[in-house]
Formats: C-alpha cells, structure tokens, sequence
C-alpha cells in the first residue's frame, strides 16, 4: 500500500502549493500518486499543470454518476432511499486528469459535514470514495482539504498515515493547525506533523516554534520563504522551472524526508 497523507491548515497558508509540489516529488522518486482537490476553494490543478479545460468536472457536479451508482439523482425528488455504498472503485481512474510528472488528480467538490443532517447521494458517493482511496487503494494518495477534519468518517481517519497541517508564521494559524491536531486525535489520527510555510528567517522559525510550543505542539519542518517562489505563485508560472526550481525542489523533497521519517516512526 502506498502512503496516505491527509493535509489541512487554514486558508491562505500555501496548503495547495505544498500538497502538488509533494505530490509531483513522489512522482518523480518512482510512485504512483494519486492527489484528491476535497477543497472547494483549492487549485490544485495548477500546481499540477493541468490546464484549466482539462480539470476533471468536480464529482459532486457529476449527476448521472450518483445517479447510477446510488439509484437517486441530486435534487430530484426521488424519495428517501438510495445506496450508502455505492461501487466507487473506478472512478479514480475515470474521473480524472493526468498532469505533470503523471500525478492523477481527482476533484471531489463539495463534502457536507458529518452532524450537518445532510443525508444525500453526493454525499454518499464522495464519502464512500474517499475510504476507498484511503484504505483499499494502492497508491501513494495525498489530499488537499478544508480545514477540518468533517469529510472524513473515523475509519478513514484511521487509515491515514498521517496528517500534516500547513502553518505560517502567525498566531491564527497556529490556533487553527491546534484546534485540526485536536480532532485528529479524536477522531483517532495516529500521527501528525506541522510543516510551517514561509518561513523567512531564525525569527521566524523561532516564533513559530513558540506559538506552537503554547500549544503542545512541534515543529516537523520549515519550509523557506523565496521571493522567486513567490513571483512564480502570484503569477501563476511553474515552481518547478526557472529561478524558483533549485531554491523550491530541494526544499521539498527534505520535506518528503521529513514526513516519510515520521511516518515510519
């Protein structure tokens, strides 16, 4: 079975960046990668260079989909029984899109909230791709996801290697990176890492060290600030061509590191 890496953090953090430039890392050491977008707000897409009109429809928008594999279509008043399990074991491989290093990327659109009292065949199908892709599929699988730890149910909790919450030097976003490490363990998450993002300088990394240490907390890794790095997110150029590659790969593929080595602990 290939890793499985859950990764949260509050908006803003670079929480896309880091999971399609992990994702490209392990592609190119030799594994299968398949990335989940479970975040409405994500893009992950373009880190994976996958143009805009090739971005596989998000699975939630896919009505004849549900519709089969349920038995109930979305919105339609088609009465209150449709299936919890419905078979999903496919489509990882035909809803979606190829980008670069070969890293397959899946957008699941909108999961609502356990507790939401939200019972619906979209639902259905996102909930029961995602304990497939986390505990039966063979792929190394990174997903990118909202803050919270909602989409998931307790047994694909379970079958997370390990979640890491993206941070940067800032109080909010280490209150957020606390409140997501919290309901990990309840929801019983093994293992958990913070990678801080942004990082400037000894201050920084100093300061990020402290506000998490008020919480109990360690810092796995420090990803460096670039201005290169920067440049080429805001303008939506390649991190991994041109002056940003030698300064963002290296760091990434410590990261890698890093993880793989608390994973294994």
């Amino acid at each position: 079975m290939g890793y499985k890496v859950a990764v949260a953090g509050k908006g803003g953090v670079g929480k896309t960046t880091v999971v399609g430039s992990l994702a490209r890392i392990w592609a190119m050491d030799g594994m299968k990668v398949l990335a989940i977008d479970a975040d409405p707000a994500s893009h992950l897409h373009s880190i994976l260079e996958i143009p805009a009109g090739s971005v596989p429809r998000p699975i939630s928008e896919e009505l004849e989909l549900i519709e089969e594999r349920t038995g109930a279509r979305p919105g339609a008043a088609s009465g209150p029984f449709y299936k919890l399990n419905p078979r999903v074991d496919d489509i990882p491989d035909r809803y979606s899109a190829v980008g670069a290093e070969g890293v397959r990327l899946v957008v699941l659109g909108t999961i609502r909230a356990a507790g939401s009292g939200c019972f619906c065949p979209e639902n259905s199908v996102l909930r029961s791709l995602i304990d497939h892709v986390m505990l039966e599929r063979e792929d190394a699988v990174l997903v990118d996801m909202e803050a919270g730890l909602e989409q998931f149910g307790r047994a694909t909790c379970r079958g997370v290697d390990l979640l890491m919450v993206v941070v940067e030097p800032g109080a909010r976003s280490v209150d957020t990176a606390s409140r997501i490490v919290a309901l990990a363990g309840e929801m019983g998450v093994g293992r958990t890492a913070i990678v801080a993002n942004g990082v400037r300088d000894e201050k920084d990394e100093d300061a990020v060290r402290r506000l998490l240490s008020s919480h109990s907390l360690e810092l796995t890794y420090a990803l460096p600030y670039s201005e290169a790095v920067a440049d080429a997110d805001r303008e939506g150029r390649s991190l991994f061509e041109g002056d940003a590659s030698d300064v963002w790969v290296q760091a990434v593929r410590q990261l890698s590191k890093e993880i793989l080595k608390t994973i294994a602990e």
